[in-house]
């Protein structure tokens, strides 16, 4: 006698993520507490992503980018990685810019989301060429 299916996909991890919350301006003090935080959470929850809300983070700084990288470096040396949770655009057009691979949550409330973009019609062979 054979047992049922086991319930859920089997490629989905049923572990929600822990959670660290960054707040304020990220010293360097801070950012030493925050990478001990990130791997004893990861070692402790076997987890092998940390979801890091920015919401409530200082100003995108170079200092804020040097402790997020820090925080990825620290998490991969635990055998996870970081992920981000509402980052402002200019903290990801940063991050962008310095080319940090770090993760970014995509889910966004419902009042967040851009408004869809306007559909291209396609080019009719009697339209005039475009200047």
């Amino acid at each position: 006698m054979s047992s049922g299916a086991p319930h859920g996909h089997p490629n989905v991890n049923p572990k929600t993520p822990p959670d660290l919350t960054l707040t304020g301006t990220l010293d360097r003090e801070a950012t030493q507490r925050l990478c001990e935080e990130v791997r004893a959470t990861l070692q402790a929850t076997d987890a092998d992503v940390l979801v890091c809300d920015v919401a409530d983070l200082g100003p995108p700084v170079l200092a804020a980018i040097d402790a997020l990288a820090r925080l990825q470096l620290t998490a991969r040396r635990a055998g996870g990685r970081i992920r981000l949770r509402n980052p402002a655009p200019d903290l990801r057009e940063l991050l962008h810019l310095v080319g940090l691979p770090i993760e970014i949550e995509m889910g966004r409330r419902t009042e967040e989301r851009e408004p869809p973009r306007r559909v291209q019609e396609a080019v009719e062979a009697r339209d005039p060429p475009l200047a």
